[in-house]
């Protein structure tokens, strides 16, 4: 499956991410489904937002 540290970069809210974790539990050919559905919605939503998981360091 898909490394957790990938997918938060993909995906950056928090509400976001407690939704995967959630839909990542379930089993079954629907279940990928909607996950894979979900993931492709939530990244292209968040592409902008800043990674929350770096920190804010700029070099100056």
């Amino acid at each position: 499956m898909i490394d957790r540290s990938t997918i938060h970069r993909w995906i950056k809210t928090d509400c976001g991410r407690a939704k995967f974790a959630e839909l990542a539990s379930q089993r079954g050919w629907l279940a990928s489904a909607r996950l894979l559905w979900f993931v492709v919605i939530a990244a292209l939503r968040d592409w902008r937002l800043p990674n929350p998981d770096q920190s804010d360091v700029s070099t100056s």
